[in-house]
């Protein structure tokens, strides 16, 4: 199969939400407020520990080593998230990996401030990635990896309708620890089932949770029930 010659990558405009606005990461603009959020107690310092920098002395070196790659890379689109209740700056989320050729990308560098986590704002983020990946792009395969020791990140994964593909041991070694990365994989056939799941959670007010919503979609693919698309 082709990508089409239109295809582009994933657009470094506004993704705006009922709940959430992402934003392309304007570090000087961004960098006091997102330190703040993820700086001064063990609580809010436990964000960097399964991300690959972090954390750091002050915003300054926040600044300059984090925040202003994150605006300049090229490879990576990087996002401020906004929580549109709060009007806070309350963390960070990209596309990487992206391969506009085989219409695959990943989602990655992920974290939120404790007052974000477990709350509509993780939901509805990679929801609008989510759909701008598949809806606008018409990208084929999304990815999700994370450490294999990071039980929150797989649960979250679940939870939003990735589903899981495998251990890959010794795959990097991350501030001089051994990391297994936990694979998760999202394809355009099951989107269109999780796409209703998460519009009902978040916005018809669902009786059901989302876990136990998507729960259908990932056994079906994890028990080999059915075939995917070649």
């Amino acid at each position: 199969m082709a990508a089409p010659e239109s295809l582009i990558a994933p657009k470094t405009g506004v993704l705006d939400g009922q709940y959430v606005q992402l934003s392309p990461v304007a570090a000087e603009k961004d960098a006091f407020e997102l330190y703040a959020r993820s700086h001064g107690s063990r609580e809010k310092e436990q964000v960097w520990t399964y991300l690959p920098s972090g954390p750091y002395s002050s915003p300054e070196v926040m600044l300059d080593s984090y925040l202003q790659n994150c605006e300049s890379s090229k490879d990576i689109v990087f996002f401020t998230v906004k929580n549109k209740a709060t009007d806070h700056k309350v963390g960070i989320v990209s596309y990487l990996n992206i391969v506009p050729a085989n219409l695959t990308l990943e989602l990655g560098n992920i974290w939120y401030s404790p007052e974000a986590q477990r709350t509509a704002v993780n939901t509805e983020t990679i929801f609008l990635m989510l759909c701008h990946a598949f809806d606008d792009l018409g990208y084929r395969r999304v990815e999700w990896k994370c450490n294999a020791l990071n039980e929150k990140s797989r649960a979250a994964a679940q939870r939003l309708g990735f589903s899981f593909e495998g251990i890959f041991y010794q795959h990097m070694i991350i501030k001089g620890r051994n990391r297994d990365t936990a694979w998760f994989a999202m394809l355009d056939s099951d989107w269109s089932q999780v796409k209703q799941n998460i519009q009902e959670f978040l916005y018809q007010n669902s009786a059901i949770s989302l876990r136990e919503a998507n729960q259908s979609v990932l056994r079906k693919i994890d028990q080999g029930e059915a075939m995917r698309p070649s």
